[in-house]
Formats: C-alpha cells, sequence, structure tokens
C-alpha cells in the first residue's frame, strides 16, 4: 500500500506540473492585459511602464520560472485589477463554490442512487422505465437551457423560489454558509439542482447497471437460498458490489462540479469562484485565471488520488496489479 501511494504521490506531482506550464502558455496567448488595464490614449513611455511594473516585460519562459518559484512558496501572484493576492481572491469565493458543489452532489447521489437502484430492481415496469427516460434527458438537455427554464417556472412563472444571488448566510463551528439559513436554502435550491441534474441521471444509469449485472451472480442467489431478507440482500450483498464505480464516478464528478460552476454561478448571480473567472478574462487578469484553473487542477489531482485509494480499499486486486507492475 505505501508503494501504491507513493507512485500516486508522484504521478500527481509530474501532472501538475505539466499542467501548470500549460495553462500558463495558454493564458499568455490570449492577449495582453495592458490593452485592457490602461488607457488607449497612454502613450509609450506610460506603455512600457506599465509592462514591466506587472512583470510583463520579460520573456514568457522568465515569467515561468517567477511564476514556479513564487507558487511553491505559497504566491500564486497579485492580481493586475484588484493588486491583491489572486489566491486571496480565489480562496475568498472558494466556499460559496463549494457550497454550490456539495449540494448538488448530495442531491445528486441522495435521489440518483435510490432512482437507479429502484430502475435496477424493476426494470420493466412503468416507473422504472420512466426512471431510466429521465436520465436520458438529463445528458441530452443543454445544461443552461435548463437551469434558464428552472428561473422562468419557479421564479418568474410560479415565484416560489429567487431567481439569483446567495441569500443569506449565517456562521455555525466557525463555517459560514447559506446552509444555515431559510433565505440562503430558498436561494441554493434552483442552482443546487441546475448542477446536479447531469450527475444525477450518471449516478443512476451507473446504479441501475450495476444492480442488473449482479442480481444474477451466484453469491446473490446463494444470500437469497439461505433465506436472507431482500431488504439485506440489496442493501448489503448488492449495494456493496456496485460501491466502486459509483465511488469513483462521483469523486471525479466532484472536480467536476466544482471546475463547471460558471455557467450555473453566471445565470443565477452566485458569488463564487466561477463568476469570479468569468470577470478576469473579461480583464485578462491573468493571475487570477492561471491561480484558478492551477487550483482547481490541484482539487481534480487530489480528488483522483483519494478516489484511488478508497478504490485500492475497496478492491485489493488494485493494489496487487500496482505492485505486480512495479516489480515487472
Amino acid at each position: 500500500m505505501t508503494v501504491f501511494i507513493i507512485r500516486r504521490l508522484i504521478q500527481s506531482t509530474l501532472t501538475l506540473f505539466v499542467t501548470s506550464l500549460l495553462v500558463f502558455l495558454a493564458v499568455y496567448a490570449i492577449g495582453n492585459p495592458i490593452d485592457v488595464l490602461i488607457d488607449p490614449a497612454a502613450d509609450q513611455i506610460e506603455f512600457e511602464r506599465a509592462m514591466k511594473a506587472l512583470g510583463l516585460d520579460r520573456p514568457i519562459w522568465d515569467q515561468y520560472i517567477i511564476f514556479l518559484t513564487n507558487a511553491l512558496q505559497g504566491d500564486v501572484g497579485r492580481s493586475f485589477v484588484f493588486n491583491t493576492p489572486a489566491i486571496d481572491l480565489i480562496l475568498l469565493r472558494l466556499p460559496a463554490t463549494l457550497e454550490l458543489a456539495i449540494t448538488a452532489l448530495i442531491l445528486a447521489n441522495v435521489l440518483g442512487i435510490p432512482l437507479g437502484l429502484y430502475a435496477g430492481l424493476k426494470p420493466e415496469s412503468v416507473a422504472g422505465r420512466s426512471v431510466m427516460a429521465g436520465s436520458i434527458l438529463g445528458f441530452s438537455l443543454p445544461g443552461f437551457w435548463v437551469k434558464v427554464s428552472l428561473i422562468m417556472l419557479f421564479a418568474v412563472e410560479l415565484d416560489w423560489l429567487p431567481a439569483g444571488g446567495r441569500g443569506e448566510t449565517a456562521t455555525f463551528l466557525g463555517i459560514t454558509s447559506s446552509l444555515f439559513t431559510v433565505d440562503g436554502l430558498r436561494h441554493i435550491i434552483l442552482p443546487a439542482t441546475g448542477l446536479s441534474l447531469f450527475t444525477m441521471a450518471l449516478v443512476i444509469r451507473l446504479t441501475s447497471a450495476g444492480v442488473r449485472e449482479t442480481l444474477p451472480m451466484d453469491f446473490i442467489k446463494f444470500a437469497r437460498a439461505k433465506g436472507l431478507r431482500e431488504s439485506r440482500v440489496i442493501s448489503v450483498h448488492v449495494l456493496k458490489n456496485i460501491l466502486i464505480p459509483i465511488v469513483t464516478v462521483v469523486g471525479l464528478e466532484f472536480g467536476g462540479l466544482v471546475a463547471f460552476t460558471v455557467i450555473t454561478e453566471s445565470i443565477f448571480s452566485w458569488p463564487g469562484m466561477g463568476k469570479l473567472l468569468i470577470d478576469s478574462i473579461n480583464f485578462l487578469d491573468r493571475p487570477v485565471i492561471v491561480a484558478y484553473i492551477v487550483l482547481v487542477a490541484t482539487m481534480f489531482i487530489g480528488i483522483n488520488l483519494v478516489v484511488d485509494l478508497v478504490y485500492a480499499v475497496l478492491d485489493p486486486r488494485v493494489r496487487l496489479s500496482d505492485a505486480g507492475g512495479a516489480g515487472t
């Protein structure tokens, strides 16, 4: 297990290094921030002075080495627009994004696993077929259209829920969140629902397929032959064997939920990292853009690492195959 963890850590470190390099080069290529930040009527002297002040007069490789050196010390640069550390701006918005992503993930699993379980146990029933048809819609419908439709229906037509904003927040056990107030809960329902639909559809189909694949197996027949209650057969024997793909996908999807809240936060005016990214792109605020993408990449890599470890705990064959590969 130690060798397994060390190899995954080395792979994660190399992946993060390559990601930071590609992101830095990509952001460098999208334009010159000076064209946005200074007055178009400024003369060449002012232009060069601004370039030097922001460190943009150096060659790209010098800029990257400086960035990498500072990043290893926890400094990913200062925002060109706000003149504050980019990481501080992101961390200020991170709780709102995590709050939205975690709520969407919980919603997707709380509804997706039972619905997928039912569809797998009763695939020929009307309800089972309806659940699977609904999951196809979750994959097929454009995300932005679904979110706008939720606003039109529940906020505009029915006037049940607010159309945007985070709502009132409260602090409990040192954590400030909108989930601790009724107004905050009303504000998060629509964005969390819209964000969870794709993941929910994925969980439903994975659970249903896992159940249908597991039910004909001999150990399930043996458990039923022993006289175990059907509820115990399903909850212990079936669910335990379909957990691995679900844990893997759910772990990876959480990273996706965090990374791709940009559209959701823009539509619902949710004050998270995604909205900050859009504003930063508009102003070509490179340090914030790079810091955001590197942070999200770090989260993806960290989640992948945790998923690999959980996978290894649930299925010891993963550790054995990894050890076998190391021995050869």
